[in-house]
């Protein structure tokens, strides 16, 4: 097991290049099972989840090579119905495959899924949106069991859920309703860009979806799906990190490339009322320190509202914000366990409910922590940047499931920090 290492206080200057969308490309990968051709995905990053997503399709039966951020996946005509337990329980969008294998092979088999530990995250929508389409469903032994002896038919399909709704379910009814019989309408359907781009990858496969980034989706089913050529867009997420990260770093400088500035308006928003110089072109965006930081109040939102995947990195900025900041959590309202780890670290956070009150301090220090989940990792590297003296990041493969080679792009950025074995 690897640790990261930082040395805090450097500076933050240059460019750093933003991979493929993790979020987009792990449905798009499930989607590809659609077709018996091949499909070739390209800006693929080489993460830990991207891997499991590898293994899990070569156990269904498709045929995946990895080379140089091109995917090819070939599904042949002898997928398996299974997805067993020891993948799925690793990683949440494993449950991805429920929908294309239930549309294509007429039953599924799939482990209720796993992933990051950040509060209950039921698949009661996927479930509810697949059984409008006509699955039958029942959950035995910790599988969930779909059946369509004769295909699935289209529907109106409703999304809504406790805290909005639901980027998977909303990708995985998508994906089921390209091969059901008739025009299927799902309503309250996610925005998400991540999701526009697999509607964009289904449509290069033939499927007539319309709406996609609306909150009405219309997908007229059709009999057969082809192989496709498709290249990720940016990870919205990685490169909203970066940014994070040169606002707490004093005189941070960085322009993230590859990156798609209309697909984090709230998170700039944010970063202006904080006092941060925010400058842009269609692909890059610039983001410089400037004097001090002035606190804000952030509250998590589907899109486009403010992601919840960027909370944590944003809270690590407003520990060194001078005044009160509140982060309010709408999505996952357990998801505050970094908080801990940050005041170990000398934050000041205090928890009311869904909320975090941040009183800023005038400097961390560092401190060995413990990364619980993806995000929350990132925002203790980010901490550690900013902290004065050592940090050691320990459970660092929660940080593999979606950042490529994220120590290697802050140490060009002048950071000084290392990856060595525990």
């Amino acid at each position: 097991m690897d640790k990261i290492v930082v040395q805090g206080g450097q500076k933050l200057k240059g460019e750093v290049f933003v991979s493929g969308a993790k979020n987009a490309v792990l449905p798009i990968m499930a989607a590809a099972l659609l077709s018996e051709e091949t499909s070739s995905i390209e800006n693929v990053p080489n993460l830990r989840d991207v891997v499991t997503m590898m293994r899990l399709l070569r156990v269904l039966g498709a045929k995946v090579n990895f080379t140089s951020g091109t995917l090819e996946i070939k599904p042949g005509t002898g997928l398996k119905a299974v997805a067993p337990y020891h993948l799925v329980s690793t990683m949440r969008a494993s449950v991805c495959v429920l929908g294309p294998l239930l549309t294509r092979l007429g039953q599924a088999e799939v482990s209720l899924p796993g992933g990051c530990i950040i509060g209950s995250r039921p698949i009661d929508l996927h479930l509810k949106g697949l059984q409008a389409l006509g699955a039958e469903i029942t959950i035995e032994h910790g599988y969930v069991k779909a059946r369509a002896s004769k295909g699935l038919r289209a529907s109106d399909v409703y999304l809504g859920g406790s805290y909005g709704s639901s980027v998977l379910a909303t990708g995985n009814v998508m994906m089921a309703a390209t091969l059901a019989r008739g025009t299927t309408y799902i309503e309250n359907a996610a925005c998400e860009p991540e999701l526009v781009d697999l509607a964009d990858f289904l449509a290069k496969m033939g499927a007539k979806i319309k709406g996609q980034g609306s909150h009405l989706i219309e997908i007229e089913g059709v009999r057969k799906l082809r192989g496709a050529r498709h290249r990720i867009i940016p990870d919205r997420i990685e490169a909203g990190t970066f940014m994070v990260a040169s606002a707490m770093s004093r005189g941070g400088d960085v322009t993230v490339r590859n990156s798609n500035p209309e697909h984090n308006h709230a998170l700039l928003d944010k970063l202006r009322q904080a006092g941060v110089l925010v400058s842009k072109t269609k692909d890059t965006v610039r983001i410089r320190r400037n004097g001090l930081l002035r606190p804000v109040e952030v509250t998590t939102l589907p899109y486009p509202g403010f992601p919840t995947d960027l909370q944590a990195q944003m809270m690590a900025l407003m520990t060194l914000t001078p005044g009160i900041s509140v982060i309010t959590e709408k999505i996952y309202p357990d998801r505050f366990i970094h908080v801990s780890e940050l005041n170990r670290m000398g934050s000041k956070v205090f928890l009311e409910g869904s909320s975090a009150i941040v009183h800023g301090v005038s400097h961390l220090s560092g401190a060995p922590v413990m990364a619980s989940d993806l995000r929350a990792s990132a925002a203790l590297v980010l901490a550690g940047l900013a902290a004065e003296g050592k940090t050691e990041v320990h459970r660092v493969y929660h940080l593999d499931r979606g950042y490529e080679r994220i120590e290697e792009k802050l140490s060009a950025l002048g950071a000084s920090i290392k990856r060595e074995k525990e």
